[in-house]
């Protein structure tokens, strides 16, 4: 794994529709849209943050965890719209000695059901196992979920099983999750 692709300065990853890049203050409205919507955290570990001076922070957050080392925050713009903030992208759980990063996203309820999730997936996908080396991309999916499991699956992902009772998020307690990954076989082939 090439942890300095990730960390030596922020990486900015495009397609012909989507940009994923580092959020900055200026986009604490869409922010704010998205992590205000009780909705777009019914399936996520996150409580949903209804105070925009919060969400405000949470910016910080970002760029401390970033130079850190331990997480990158990506801001998902669509390109063809004045690189509006529609959602997030993360990377986080980076396992060195098992060559391993998990992933999650989501998006502002305006967006869903257009196929940006799935781009964005890919977007990271592409980026993690073609500039970062990494061997396995995974992401943890709550049973009900069953879009996400779709964008997931429509990425090449196969799903490895259910842990049970084995994860806690925060706005949820003790929950199941859905364990799916890829690895760098399943992605070159």
């Amino acid at each position: 794994m090439n942890i300095s692709v990730i960390f030596e300065q922020f990486p900015i990853l495009r397609s012909d529709h989507l940009i994923l890049k580092k959020i900055e203050d200026s986009n604490l409205e869409e922010l704010y849209e998205i992590y205000s919507n009780n909705k777009v955290f019914e399936y996520c570990g996150i409580i949903p943050k209804h105070k925009k001076d919060i969400v405000k922070t949470m910016i910080r957050h970002y760029e401390r965890d970033f130079n850190k080392k331990s997480r990158v925050k990506w801001g998902i713009f669509a390109a063809n719209e004045s690189d509006r903030l529609v959602g997030i992208i993360e990377a986080f759980d980076i396992v060195q000695k098992l060559n391993m990063v998990t992933i999650g996203y989501f998006l502002a309820e305006s967006y869903w059901g257009k196929g940006i999730s799935t781009e964005a997936v890919k977007i990271l996908v592409d980026f993690l196992f073609m500039d970062v080396n990494v061997n396995r991309v995974q992401a943890e999916v709550m049973p009900a979920n069953e879009i996400s499991k779709k964008v997931l699956l429509k990425n090449g992902f196969i799903k490895e099983g259910t842990l049970r009772q084995a994860t806690f998020w925060s706005s949820k307690g003790i929950i199941d999750v859905e364990i799916y990954s890829i690895l760098k076989e399943d992605y070159v082939s």
